[in-house]
């Protein structure tokens, strides 16, 4: 059923950790291995379509949201997609929000290297499992010049949801105009990394390299994907505006930093949100929105899973199936039929409920700090028709607020042709330099105050 969410990239409507699974340890061998062998284990099972076996090394958050056929399914559509299986290359070991997770890449025969995410609880038992772009070696785009900034670590926040940063800061007395990154949907690095392409970092050393200071940090539900996932009436609050307002604190706090230029940059579900952080934070001297939505996310999420299945010229019975079963949880999601403990495309009912009542286009309206808003018309996730042609039919004509799209950008801001794919985002590019350009002069020549 639920088949492309697991494979479509980070910036897709998976909000919290990807997914939960539920089972039993295999017991006649568990003590003796360590989580690098399970992990290993666990693709193995699945390439030989022993999804039963596989199944049992999954923790107890999944069997409520997955059966074994759906397993199946899902690694169906990952063959489909990438080509057949050939064998795993690496492996990989890290800690994530006290929690061990291996990285499995593996090579399919179609589409390359791919990477199998597990993220193990304390009993070696699978408790996240998703399928993410293999990372690569970072290219220093040609419009950033090393030369001419530096980065500092920091923290943003406090207690128990501290969270590792960087500030990018241009090399000189200042004080320097500044911007806050405010990710898109789904647990994600201060890079916003997909793949081989990182849009935050370039966002950060392309407007350094220009003057302009820039401040990144890790997304709360990616440096504590259990602690978020475990909260009851978790909310868009929780998950970005409470962290967006430390972050702008850390700026408030830093020398070289002109207080009076302080902005925020939202992409995506960052983007949508955006006119609610300003609506919170007084401190701000303009918003900028990056490929922001002026739906539901559950009509997007509805939107991209047809997008993609129709990009073969026809939609099969089993993408029929995925379609449906989706179709008949956005309907939960508008009625708000869902009950107590329960989690709609990932997430519980009080997050649907915060959704329901806010509106970005109202909400944006009243704020008095200028609006710089910017589309890729190749776009299929947010896009030019079903998006921003609402933010420019609401503003057009509004000296306070700045709209552009541009012709053969993707949602991440990359130059590309033809109708865009998930699999586009699995080649290397860079934010256009154009982008960089227009929010630099907007910050450098609006009249501020």
């Amino acid at each position: 059923m639920i088949k492309k969410i697991y494979l479509s990239c980070i910036l897709c409507i998976i909000i919290i950790i990807g997914i939960s699974l539920t089972g039993c340890i295999n017991e006649e061998e568990p003590e003796e291995q360590n989580v690098e062998e399970i992990a290993i284990q666990t693709v193995e099972l699945l390439s030989k379509s022993e999804f039963n076996q596989a199944y049992e090394f999954f923790n107890e958050t999944i069997t409520d949201q997955l059966t074994v056929q759906q397993l199946e399914d899902i690694w169906d559509t990952l063959i489909a997609q990438y080509g057949e299986f050939d064998k795993v290359t690496s492996t990989r070991i890290d800690r994530e929000g006290g929690y061990d997770v291996v990285y499995v890449t593996c090579n399919f025969s179609t589409m390359g290297f791919l990477d199998i995410k597990m993220v193990f609880d304390g009993g070696k038992m699978i408790s996240g499992f998703r399928f993410v772009p293999t990372e690569t070696e970072y290219e220093t785009p040609e419009y950033a010049d090393l030369d001419i900034f530096e980065e500092v670590n920091v923290t943003v926040g406090i207690g128990e949801w501290e969270l590792p940063g960087t500030l990018t800061l241009p090399k000189g007395e200042g004080p320097f105009p500044a911007v806050v990154l405010v990710h898109g949907s789904g647990p994600s690095d201060r890079d916003e990394s997909i793949g081989p392409n990182k849009p935050f970092k370039d966002l950060a050393w392309g407007l350094a390299s220009k003057g302009t200071a820039v401040l990144r940090y890790e997304k709360r539900t990616k440096e504590y994907p259990e602690q978020s996932a475990s909260q009851t009436n978790f909310t868009l609050q929780d998950e970005i505006i409470d962290d967006v307002i430390e972050a702008i604190n850390v700026l408030n706090t830093t020398g070289r930093i002109d207080q009076e230029r302080i902005f925020v940059l939202g992409h995506s579900l960052g983007g949508m949100i955006g006119p609610r952080i300003a609506e919170q934070d007084d401190r701000l001297a303009g918003l900028i929105i990056l490929a922001g939505s002026t739906r539901g996310l559950e009509d997007l999420f509805l939107e991209q899973t047809i997008y993609l299945a129709n990009l073969d010229g026809e939609i099969d019975e089993n993408e029929a199936i995925q379609i449906a079963y989706i179709q008949e949880h956005v309907e939960k999601v508008k009625e708000l039929n869902i009950s107590e403990g329960e989690l709609i495309l990932g997430v519980p009912k009080t997050y649907w409920q915060y959704l329901a009542d806010y509106n970005p286009l109202e909400t944006a309206r009243n704020l008095s700090i200028p609006l710089l808003i910017l589309q890729g018309e190749r776009d299929y996730q947010v896009t030019l028709e079903g998006d921003f042609s609402i933010w420019n039919e609401t503003f057009y004509g509004d000296d306070n607020v700045t709209l552009k799209t541009y012709e053969m950008l993707n949602h991440l801001f990359i130059s590309g042709s033809g109708p865009s794919t998930d699999a586009e985002y699995l080649v290397m590019g860079h934010v256009e330099e154009e982008v960089i350009d227009d929010i630099t002069q907007w910050i450098v020549n609006y009249q501020w105050g």
